[in-house]
């Protein structure tokens, strides 16, 4: 039970009366939709438990914010956009709104992004996109987040952040191990991994996964050829002109996000090469097209829908002693883009 005092939040007293998170909020500023039994047992709990309005509660309660702020690093990538789905769900029966910003994986323009929404008072932040390898990335963005969770504001993040919040966490090394041990158990030894941008915790951990798979085999990461590129479509249309060029005995191509993994397959499609009795291609997400692709992909399947929801869920919740973490499970999804090494 939630101890009365200054330390309450809106959300203690809507759970404490049975209600949703919206309803409180309306029953307490007096406003239409809530019903008289409804109101009163609402301000009945408010005064039992002691609720104090804090800056962020008192604009919620007032109707001017039941804005839920989320942070994505692509707007147009189909996986922030699953992601954000399942923001936008669970925030629709909750009765509350979703703004939605772009940082494009520069954690200044992030800070950005998080000080516009805590100026208009949004009362949950999500950030969901990959954390920086170097902590002094984020320093700042950590210290503005703690004064806002100080002053009652809730924040979570999708992703190994050093942001000091409640965090899902994608299964990124595992999922990247069962890519490789995939592609060597149908006898790949000549392997490129298109990796993405080097600072992001993602394109590390996925990595790391891949690499801890290679040793049963044999081989270690530097048997393998490994391209940085920008972490999009275009950058594994870029990324696979240039192994064909310089490493033109590859039998497998591994793009860290389903994204590149497009544009592997458009780029071997251009140029006539047979996926996957000459090349096979996975990914990793599996979004919603890539079922629909020619050939179907290969992928990791994460529950990108449900990672957005349980982040919400998280942030709704009342702040624990220490940050909460929520690891999501991933799924190898077998499809037609992968098959035995070319003899």
């Amino acid at each position: 039970m939630p101890k009365p005092g200054p330390g309450l939040r809106l959300i203690d007293v809507a759970q404490r009366a049975g209600v949703s998170l919206a309803t409180a909020s309306r029953a307490l500023a007096g406003r239409d939709g809530v019903s008289a039994e409804v109101a009163d047992r609402v301000r009945r709990v408010s005064e039992e438990l002691g609720y104090v309005a804090n800056p962020f509660a008192r604009t919620l309660a007032g109707g001017s914010s039941t804005t839920v702020g989320l942070i994505v690093h692509q707007v147009d990538d189909p996986y922030f956009s699953e992601i954000a789905g399942g923001v936008i769900k669970l925030a629709d029966e909750q009765g509350l709104l979703v703004q939605i910003c772009h940082s494009g994986r520069d954690p200044g323009h992030e800070l950005r992004q998080i000080r516009n929404l805590i100026a208009q008072r949004v009362a949950v932040l999500i950030v969901a996109g990959s954390g920086y390898g170097d902590p002094r990335a984020e320093a700042e963005a950590r210290d503005v987040l703690a004064a806002y969770q100080r002053a009652g504001g809730r924040v979570a993040v999708i992703g190994r952040h050093a942001l000091g919040a409640d965090a899902v966490l994608p299964d990124n090394v595992d999922g990247g191990r069962a890519l490789a041990d995939h592609l060597l158990g149908l006898g790949h030894r000549r392997i490129a991994v298109i990796a993405g941008t080097p600072a992001l915790n993602t394109i590390a951990d996925r990595l790391a996964g891949f690499a801890s798979a290679l040793p049963a085999y044999q081989m270690a990461l530097s048997d393998i050829s490994v391209i940085y590129t920008d972490f999009v479509r275009e950058g594994g249309r870029v990324a696979t002109d240039r192994i064909l060029r310089e490493h033109p005995s590859v039998t497998a191509i591994v793009a860290l996000n389903d994204a590149m993994a497009m544009g592997v397959l458009a780029a071997l499609r251009e140029r006539g090469i047979p996926v996957p009795q000459r090349m096979s291609v996975v990914g990793f997400d599996d979004v919603s097209v890539a079922a629909d692709l020619s050939p179907s992909l290969t992928t990791i399947r994460l529950p990108m829908t449900e990672m957005g929801r349980m982040a919400l869920e998280m942030a709704l919740k009342p702040r624990g002693a220490r940050p909460r973490k929520r690891p999501t499970g991933h799924q190898l999804i077998i499809r037609d883009s992968t098959g035995p090494v070319s003899a």
